[in-house]
């Protein structure tokens, strides 16, 4: 099959009555669109994540680690919960919305407490970061 990043005017031209231009310029399009955010990788134990009292009781927050987006939350008042940002549905980065987090490409929401899938289209829970309450921080704990 035609390399679709080689393709040229008389090749689509010609492929064109066959119907492997659109299969080509489907996987084109894949190839350049904007790669999936990187889910983060295991934080080594005491990396500092967020500090306790910016996470409001029965609310959450968007962070980050090493540049990886996580959501953090506390369910109750000194329980902490953590999640990689990265929808499982199609891998667009899910925002906080206090007792849930919402992803805003395909409206799969989410279980802040557990990160479980709450709605749809998404079939599986967010990953979970294992964090704990290290005086007035919030830090991994693996």
């Amino acid at each position: 099959m035609t390399d679709p990043a080689n393709l040229t005017r008389r090749t689509v031209l010609t492929l064109g009555s066959t119907g492997a231009v659109g299969g080509a310029l489907m996987l084109a399009g894949c190839a350049s669109s904007a790669s999936t955010p990187a889910a983060p990788a295991e934080p080594a134990a005491g990396t500092d994540i967020a500090a306790l009292a910016d996470v409001p009781v029965g609310g959450s927050i968007a962070t980050s680690i090493d540049g990886a987006p996580v959501l953090v939350a506390q369910p109750t008042a000194g329980q902490v919960v953590a999640f990689s940002a990265i929808c499982t549905h199609q891998g667009c980065i899910v925002a906080p919305a206090g007792d849930q987090f919402d992803c805003p490409c395909h409206g799969s929401v989410f279980d802040a407490a557990t990160g479980d899938v709450i709605h749809g289209p998404a079939q599986k829970p967010l990953t979970e970061i294992p964090v704990a309450v290290s005086g007035d921080r919030i830090v991994a704990t693996s």
